[in-house]
């Protein structure tokens, strides 16, 4: 049986991120110092699912701060108060919407579902100019390669992550975040791009919010989206995963309905319904 595990605990047996952030933050070691800390940290962990057996191995998971905000930082949807000028986002601006600066606030903070982990709410609105403005997610998966492991990359999903957004101050609270994904869907299309060239064979997306009540607008969208990215997919194998939840009949269906889609990830712990619905249909 080939095992896959959706990701994994980022601070490090004795809290190594947790110090190394601190210090820096306080201004006692330099980025350099924090991105050694990190890179270590990120070795050792792909190589303990490596010595465990763990076949499929994710990329992209380890974060400074949490997976949304790298998402905003590869979307470059950087609020204009933080003086972003373009090009590649570096710790200076990353920090600045996680935890504000000397002359502007962070941005919102809220709950990852129903976890102890939180995640910096994306602002956004009509006028977002998005570039893509970090390759985390490609430097992650080489410098696993580099280092013998070959990994699934892991992206947040572009319709989970329009959702978890919030309309930016000044834009109507009706604002259809959803209404962006031909904004963001071409930057995905360029990770993607870059990963294939790398030599990835997978990707994962994790979708979450699949597992919420959702109106069958936002999974014509979900599946706009997918059918969108499907030529640009074409040669990797695609996981979707979804988890915390049982995921609703409608939802099931129309992620399973989905072409160019080979391994989808459902929570049987949490979701003991959804068993039901993959003994019942299951392509």
């Amino acid at each position: 049986m080939a095992s896959h595990i959706v990701g994994y605990p980022r601070m490090g047996p004795k809290r190594e991120l947790k110090f190394a952030l601190e210090s820096f933050w306080d201004g006692k070691s330099s980025a350099e110092d924090l991105q050694k800390v990190a890179a270590d940290l990120r070795e050792s962990i792909w190589k303990q699912m490596a010595d465990t057996g763990i076949k499929y191995i994710p990329s992209n998971t380890f974060s400074c701060y949490d997976q949304v905000l790298d998402t905003t930082a590869m979307l470059g949807a950087v609020p204009p108060r933080y003086g972003w000028n373009g090009g590649e986002i570096g710790f200076d601006v990353y920090f600045s919407m996680a935890r504000g600066n000397a002359s502007v606030p962070a941005m919102e903070m809220t709950k990852w579902f129903d976890t102890n982990y939180h995640f910096i709410v994306p602002e956004l609105g009509p006028d977002v100019k998005f570039s893509y403005a970090s390759h985390k997610a490609v430097t992650e998966y080489k410098e696993a390669k580099a280092l013998g492991v070959d990994t699934v990359p892991v992206l947040v999903g572009p319709f989970s992550y329009l959702l978890l957004s919030k309309p930016a101050k000044g834009v109507e609270i009706s604002f259809s975040l959803l209404s962006l994904l031909g904004k963001i869907l071409p930057i995905y299309k360029e990770v993607i791009t870059e990963l294939k060239e790398a030599g990835a064979s997978w990707i994962q997306f994790d979708e979450p919010t699949l597992v919420m009540d959702l109106e069958s607008h936002k999974l014509h969208a979900f599946t706009e989206a997918y059918s969108t990215l499907e030529p640009t997919l074409s040669g990797l194998n695609v996981l979707i995963e979804t988890y915390f939840a049982d995921i609703p009949a409608e939802q099931y269906k129309t992620l399973t309905s989905l072409k160019g889609v080979l391994a989808f990830g459902f929570d049987a712990v949490r979701g003991t319904k959804t068993l039901d619905l993959i003994k019942g249909d299951f392509p």
